[in-house]
């Protein structure tokens, strides 16, 4: 084919900035195929077409591309952990004015989970989320604070009670948990990341990425940490080279900036 997947992923950086060659290529190639047929178009130059002339065919390519697979507390004896050792040890460090990154942190379960898992140990005040994701349609639904029974599942009681109410068949979270969180478009692969944090949470991402881009990510948020700072990762997810990128690891999900 003259138009082939390497002619679509120079178009399609110039497009969106988003690079896939710094994803596994078999995987994300068979996604995009599968949408290219779902709207019978025949090869990737028509697609670009497509993609150059028609809002609504963009955002659905940026929407499915950047895969977002959410829910509130996933993996809730992680949290338990978050809970009982690393929010205490960080606020014990560094006091109450933590600089919290919650990356790609799709619909917005992840930085909402944040600050209700800090309420319990600091004034809402006192907590700021920074959450950003590459895909501004997520964010768009992260900042309506819609979700469904499946994603709140795993939100203690205590917290469901208190923090949604049912619209529909719908949960709404409140207010006061919203008003916590700032969201921001950024793209791990090229945009600048933050600096000084205390704490970045980033799961279940970087598995769709190569094994390159995955240990630059890490480097980046290893330099984005304050000393003492902790990244907290997916079960999915671990680094391999943890020790010759500098972090020490406090157990298989939570590293350490020394």
């Amino acid at each position: 084919m003259a138009y082939d997947y390497e002619y679509f992923k120079k178009e399609v950086l110039s497009l969106t900035g988003i690079d896939l060659s710094c994803y596994k290529e078999k995987q994300m190639k068979r996604r995009i195929d599968t949408l290219i047929s779902k709207h019978k178009i025949e090869g990737y130059d028509k697609y670009v077409s497509g993609l150059k002339k028609e809002p609504s065919l963009f955002d659905e390519f940026v929407n499915y591309i950047t895969i977002n697979v959410s829910e509130f507390y996933r993996n809730p004896e992680q949290w338990k952990l978050m809970d009982e050792q690393i929010i205490p040890e960080l606020i014990r460090r560094f006091g109450k004015s933590l600089k919290i990154w919650s990356a790609a942190c799709s619909t917005g379960d992840e930085p909402y989970s944040l600050v209700m898992a800090f309420s319990k140990h600091l004034p809402m005040g006192n907590i700021r989320i920074h959450a950003t994701d590459l895909d501004k349609q997520v964010i768009e639904k992260a900042k309506a604070g819609l979700y469904s029974e499946k994603s709140i599942a795993a939100v203690p009681e205590e917290f469901k009670k208190k923090f949604f109410t049912k619209v529909g068949p719908s949960y709404k979270i409140a207010d006061e948990i919203k008003g916590r969180v700032d969201f921001k478009e950024h793209n791990l692969l090229k945009d600048t990341y933050p600096t000084e944090c205390h704490l970045i949470v980033c799961r279940n991402v970087l598995i769709y990425f190569t094994e390159e881009a995955k240990d630059e990510v890490f480097k980046k948020y290893y330099r984005s940490l304050t000393s003492g700072g902790v990244l907290f990762i997916g079960s999915t997810e671990q680094i391999i080279n943890y020790k010759e990128i500098g972090y020490e690891r406090k157990n298989s999900f939570f590293y350490q900036k020394p």
